[in-house]
């Protein structure tokens, strides 16, 4: 790791770390030992999506973002906010870029919290696979995932 590498990621480490400050009120706090598993699942996830982000921005905004949801614990939040870091990078790619990472993140909480009941793997393959073939298909509303086709507009 180059000396840059090393800044970059003690830098990181201490945004992550920094988040405590906002979830303690929700009874959520993550250990050194979590910070540094949930780096290397984001290293993991932008290896295996062909993305590159210096910081630890996208990491912390979705603690933040998700930290006040019912359905995150102490006991499944290092294990949520993992699979929801690999979920974010994964349809950043599934959705050509069309889709910014507030909205990304926003929308993702949305269905989390509702549709989804807590469930990453509903949002993932369900609400979120659908807007990615909406976007890939042209398709206006791709936000529609419930297959109202008479809504879609083919142009």
């Amino acid at each position: 790791m180059s000396i840059s590498n090393s800044i970059i990621s003690k830098q990181t480490f201490e945004e992550i770390l920094e988040c405590n400050e906002s979830t303690l009120e929700y009874g959520l706090k993550l250990r050194e030992e979590d910070v540094k598993e949930i780096i290397q699942v984001r290293s993991e996830a932008l290896s295996k999506n062909g993305r590159v982000e210096f910081g630890g921005g996208i990491i912390k905004q979705i603690i933040t973002t998700f930290c006040d949801s019912p359905y995150i614990s102490q006991y499944n939040y290092v294990e949520t906010i993992e699979e929801l870091i690999e979920t974010f990078y994964y349809f950043k790619n599934e959705t050509m870029e069309e889709i910014g990472d507030n909205d990304l993140i926003n929308l993702m909480k949305n269905y989390f919290d509702n549709q989804c009941q807590g469930s990453v793997e509903l949002l993932r393959y369900k609400y979120l696979d659908n807007i990615a073939h909406n976007i890939k298909y042209g398709i206006k509303d791709y936000l529609n995932v419930d297959g109202d086709e008479e809504d879609y507009d083919y142009e």
